[in-house]
């Protein structure tokens, strides 16, 4: 009995830690639908009678500091350099977790949504440069390439049963490569005059991030500390901070110390202690007895995640239901003065609403195309043609990572304005056609 009980005990603990793709997928559907609401805040705050006092709060300095060490920034900074820093460190924890137990975990796995990627990220490029070719405003061209997984997966939600779960996590594979591909143009292409000094105490951060990982340290205190150094001195060296937090992930250990049979062991001595017990009259020191085992196998539990689950579990709900709402209300207003001729007249909105759109559709839809037709790659069971298409008009939906990315590009002025316009009329246009496409899908039945 007690054997029996161990084992059911073992296998909910380790379906918990090693299959977190349906939690993460169900946080990102519902952070999609928040984000929305901030987004719309954001337009109507922008565009209403107390338009000046948008620009005035996010304007605001914030300072903090100790003795002559004083950082003092606007609130609009601190959310993009320092809280999106965090944003960054879960999508590399993200990245880390599907290479290594992932979709990306195995060539043949990771091969239809990388190279799905690549041609969503360089067919908009492209596309974007053909309309800004020989402007300043060519230096955008990482604003189309990047696929928002809340946005998308929320629309995926509302066709509910119509969506097989393979195409949910092709989706999410094909994004979090986007996701890496714009963490590389930021770092290459959007860095300012770079600090070598500060750039080379952040080499010797990170190699002793590396070593700790490597001796198997598991302090959460000390990867915090170095962490914090690590995006000081990117603030400084020119590059932008948020790649800080990729590279602290990559170095967050994966692995747990406490092994399966050592996991077992554990479980197996709490269960027999509480067999022993019984049976006994219940009373309330017997109850509290049999309470604290209960803990004591949740404590369990946690002790068998790695420290990049529990970085993961603990972070990801403060990301997406606040530090991604707050970049969104803080960096999405616009004021809607010329229009929707904007969109028509000028190269930036056309070649951004047309590189998420034109750009995706193709560069997902033709690169996967040619990758199983090579034998590169193959489709996933119970999912289509129509439904790789449909799931491509979808990668249209940049908005978080291309609204970063332009104010990288652009800052505050007019090219900024005009950029969100075609982020938002694209996002649009890409979730509106992707759900039509989809909503064809027949509707699984019962026995399925």
């Amino acid at each position: 009995m007690v054997r029996e009980r161990a084992k059911i005990q073992i296998n909910c603990v380790v379906q918990t830690v090693s299959n977190p793709i349906q939690e993460f997928l169900k946080l990102q559907s519902a952070s999609g639908i928040l984000l929305f609401t901030f987004t719309v805040a954001a337009i109507v705050w922008s565009n209403s009678r107390w338009s000046d006092s948008y620009v005035q709060w996010w304007q605001t300095t914030l300072s903090f500091g100790f003795g002559t060490f004083i950082f003092s920034k606007s609130l609009l900074h601190w959310i993009n350099d320092g809280l999106m820093s965090v944003f960054f460190f879960v999508v590399g924890l993200e990245i880390k977790r599907e290479i290594l137990i992932g979709e990306l975990s195995s060539f043949r796995k990771a091969m239809l949504p990388v190279v799905a990627a690549i041609g969503g990220m360089a067919i908009p490029a492209l596309i974007y440069i053909g309309f800004t070719r020989g402007t300043p405003a060519v230096s955008g061209w990482g604003i189309p390439m990047a696929t928002d997984i809340a946005f998308s997966l929320g629309v995926l939600t509302l066709l509910g049963r119509r969506v097989p779960i393979q195409l949910k996590i092709f989706l999410t594979a094909f994004a979090i490569v986007d996701d890496i591909g714009a963490v590389i143009v930021i770092a290459f292409f959007y860095a300012s005059s770079i600090v070598w000094g500060h750039l080379a105490i952040a080499g010797v951060v990170v190699i002793l991030l590396v070593c700790a990982n490597w001796l198997g340290v598991r302090n959460f205190l000390l990867y915090a500390v170095l962490g914090v150094i690590l995006w000081l001195a990117f603030l400084e060296s020119g590059i932008h901070a948020t790649v800080a937090g990729v590279l602290l992930a990559m170095t967050i250990p994966a692995r747990s110390n406490l092994n399966k049979r050592g996991l077992l062991k554990k479980v197996h001595s709490i269960l027999e202690q509480l067999e022993g017990d019984n049976p006994r009259p219940v009373t309330s020191d017997s109850q509290e007895r049999d309470q604290s085992s209960v803990r004591d196998i949740g404590q369990v539990n946690q002790d068998f995640k790695s420290p990049l689950q529990r970085f993961e579990h603990a972070l990801h709900p403060w990301v997406i239901f606040a530090i991604m709402p707050l970049f969104a209300i803080a960096n999405a207003g616009v004021r809607f003065e010329a229009g929707l001729s904007s969109l028509i007249m000028n190269s930036v909105p056309l070649g951004v609403f047309l590189g998420l759109v034109l750009g995706k559709q193709i560069g997902i839809t033709l690169f996967s195309w040619v990758a199983v037709k090579r034998r590169i790659a193959s489709l996933p069971s119970s999912v289509t043609w129509r439904d790789i298409y449909g799931v491509a008009w979808l990668g249209g939906i940049g908005f978080t990572m291309s609204l970063f990315i332009a104010g990288l590009a652009f800052g505050d002025g007019p090219l900024m304005s005009e950029s969100k316009l075609g982020i938002y009329a694209a996002s649009l246009v890409a979730g509106i056609g992707g759900l039509l496409i989809l909503s064809r899908r027949a509707e699984p039945s019962a026995k399925d």
